[in-house]
Formats: structure tokens, C-alpha cells, sequence
């Protein structure tokens, strides 16, 4: 069983922490840097990426996930976790962690009443589309070198990515019944682990 840490400190964690139960992982709450102990993964999960940003500064979470990342712990990062893993992040005031080479828009598709969902190919989880749903989600503006673009919306905007160890989506997979995107990256975890 993969033990899998959930940055807890608000949004969508519970949700994760179900999904990655529903799969037969192990997932623990993070939130202070001693949580990363003997974790194999870890998942950024949507909320709001200043307070999230801001609270992980306050607990030190930052150098510490930085290091783990750097070092090969795989990490998914979903709507806010996008936002908080790219290199860039428009009007983020320096709570990124900058571990991603790209670039993303925060609320790109408007507020919360702009929210929406819609079925996307996704081929690194099958042949079958996924139900994405969006709220209040960022969307990826620039892709640097070695990431690869999992998903675009129809209009070729890309929602979802990977680079080696990180994987980040624009919407939020812990909000479907659909257990695929999470299995996708527990994959990553079992590719790591093996090394």
C-alpha cells in the first residue's frame, strides 16, 4: 500500500484523501513538514491558492516539499496545486513553488459562476474521456521544455500536464466518481519507488 501525503491545510483535501482510499492507497493528512515522513507521494490539492500558498509559507512546508520534489517524490497538484507547483503563476505574490516549467493564469475562466465541466480526452489514462470539472480554475499559459500536455480543452488550451515527477491538472479529478487520474498517478509513484 503507497503512502500518500495530502497538503491538508484547506480545500479539497478530504476528497483526495477518499479518492487515493478508494484505490488502495494509504493517505495522510500534511501539515507541517515532520507529515512528510515516509511519504511517497504527495497530492496539492484545488482551494485557494494564496491562503493554501500563504499558510504553507507560514508552516515552513515550502523548502522542505521543494527538496523532496527536487530529489524525485512524485507530486500531483490539482486546480490551486497546479498554481502552486508552475514556475509562474499570474498575481501569486511569490507563493509559488516553482518546481514546474510553466506558466498559468489564475481564475482564467472567471469566477465561480463561470464554472463548468466537460468531457476531455486525456490518453495517458485510456481511451475513454474524462469528466473534468472546472471551478474557478487557472489554465496553463506557457509549457517550457520536458512538459508534456496530458489534456487541452477543444479550443487547444492545455488543462493538464507532466514533467517527470509532477503531474498537474487544471480541474478537479477528487470531485468525480472517476478513479482514473488518481490511479495514473499512483502509477508514477510505483515507477519511482522501484528505482
Amino acid at each position: 500500500m503507497k503512502r500518500i501525503g495530502v497538503l491538508a491545510l484547506q480545500g479539497a483535501f478530504i476528497e483526495h484523501i477518499s479518492m487515493l482510499h478508494r484505490i488502495g492507497a494509504e493517505a495522510i493528512p500534511v501539515r507541517l513538514p515532520r507529515d512528510l515522513d515516509g511519504v511517497e507521494g504527495m497530492v496539492i490539492p484545488g482551494g485557494e491558492s494564496t491562503t493554501i500558498g500563504k499558510l504553507m509559507e507560514r508552516y515552513e512546508l515550502n523548502p522542505v516539499l521543494k527538496r523532496r520534489i527536487a530529489d524525485g517524490l512524485p507530486v500531483l497538484g490539482t486546480c490551486a496545486g497546479m498554481i502552486l507547483l508552475a514556475r509562474e503563476a499570474t498575481e501569486l505574490n511569490g507563493y509559488s513553488l516553482g518546481v514546474l516549467d510553466i506558466g498559468v493564469r489564475r481564475n482564467a475562466f472567471g469566477r465561480q459562476v463561470d464554472s463548468f465541466e466537460i468531457d476531455l480526452p486525456v490518453s495517458a489514462i485510456g481511451p475513454s474521456p474524462f469528466h473534468a470539472v472546472f471551478i474557478r480554475a487557472p489554465w496553463i499559459e506557457k509549457v517550457g521544455v520536458g512538459v508534456e500536455v496530458l489534456a487541452h480543452l477543444p479550443d487547444g488550451t492545455p488543462v493538464a500536464a507532466r514533467s517527470g515527477n509532477i503531474v498537474v491538472a487544471a480541474f478537479h479529478p477528487e470531485l468525480t466518481a472517476d478513479t482514473r487520474f488518481h490511479s495514473y498517478f499512483l502509477d508514477i509513484v510505483d515507477e519511482r519507488c522501484k528505482k
